[in-house]
């Protein structure tokens, strides 16, 4: 396999990736084991339904350009309007980078591909992202990127639904 990586938006044949992706990050966050059905599930009803966002994969080992090589790492990015600024927020969620592939620049590249893709609509007024407070390396990731932490906490109500 070729040391050569691509990124580029995921398509659905990684669907795969991206689940267990998921499940393996709420699992080293949270020490959450999420249903992987339900998981998959909203994995797919994302890749289906562009208007609710995108996913972005690095891809190891893809020497011939084609994407399919080994997907490494994705983010997620959903949208969110802001009357304040007439504009959408780009919210960078789910992202993961599989062990043996971190600290070595791989979301560097994965959010300077949404930031590219970004500055071609000019309806984008900024990115928006949550960590957990301990992760601190990651905190200084998205801090050496240009990123500030603000002055906001998060809230939430979850709904319990019959799927």
């Amino acid at each position: 396999m070729s040391d050569e990586m691509m990124i580029r938006l995921a398509k659905p044949e990684d669907a795969g990736s991206l689940v267990s992706f998921n499940r393996e990050m709420a699992r080293e966050t949270e020490d959450k084991d999420l249903a992987e059905d339900i998981v998959s599930a909203g994995v797919r009803g994302l890749l289906e339904n562009p208007a609710l966002g995108f996913y972005v994969v690095a891809v190891l080992g893809d020497g011939g350009g084609d994407g399919s090589g080994k997907v490494v790492g994705s983010l997620m990015v959903t949208m969110e309007w802001s009357d304040w600024r007439n504009g959408l927020f780009w919210w960078i969620q789910s992202v993961y980078i599989v062990p043996s592939q971190r600290r070595k620049g791989i979301y560097r590249r994965l959010y300077e591909f949404v930031k590219a893709r970004a500055a071609e609509d000019v309806g984008v007024c900024g990115f928006r992202l949550y960590v957990e407070k301990e992760n601190e390396v990651a905190q200084r990731t998205y801090e050496a990127l240009g990123m500030e932490e603000t002055c906001y906490k998060m809230y939430e109500e979850l709904i319990e639904m019959d799927r």
